[in-house]
């Protein structure tokens, strides 16, 4: 099985982060956690994503928050499938980590999930492995019934608190 890249610009970035690890871990796909930055280390964001298919990855996740060019550059620098998790912060509520990672030009995409949507980066890119991995792809469907359950339970339990006479 391919791994994950879960790649961050900083390590304030980890507490949002968390939840794409916890996921990818409960789904049993090998991973590593980086901190790489666009600005502040640029050639070993450049080589992390250079060397990454042949490190044995299959998708890299790159959340920053801010300006938010971390997912743009290792789109740059591979042709692996690169998820841009935008990270909130204080400064514009994660409006410009939103824009700048989804903002690409033509031939550099990037899939982008929402603000803080490390848990969705983590079921895409375990989506796009389990196309060439149908035990992955099981145990995405269980996870996808569980879901399903959770919120059915939580439907009746609603309906009946409210439910009239």
């Amino acid at each position: 099985m391919r791994k994950v890249a879960v790649v961050m610009g900083s390590d304030s970035d980890l507490g949002v982060m968390r939840a794409c690890a916890d996921t990818l871990k409960a789904l049993e796909i090998p991973f590593c956690v980086r901190v790489l930055s666009a600005h502040r280390t640029p050639e070993a964001a450049r080589d992390f994503a250079a060397c990454a298919r042949e490190s044995g990855f299959g998708v890299i996740i790159a959340a920053a928050g801010k300006a938010a060019h971390l997912a743009g550059a290792m789109a740059a620098n591979t042709t692996l499938p690169v998820i841009g998790v935008p990270i909130k912060s204080s400064t514009l509520d994660g409006l410009d980590a939103l824009l700048s990672t989804v903002q690409m030009p033509p031939g550099m995409p990037v899939a982008t999930v929402a603000i803080d949507g490390a848990k969705n980066a983590a079921l895409l890119a375990a989506q796009i492995i389990a196309v060439e991995d149908a035990a992955l792809a099981r145990r995405l469907a269980d996870d996808r019934e569980a879901t399903r359950a959770k919120i059915t339970a939580k439907d009746a339990q609603i309906r009946a608190e409210f439910e009239q006479e």
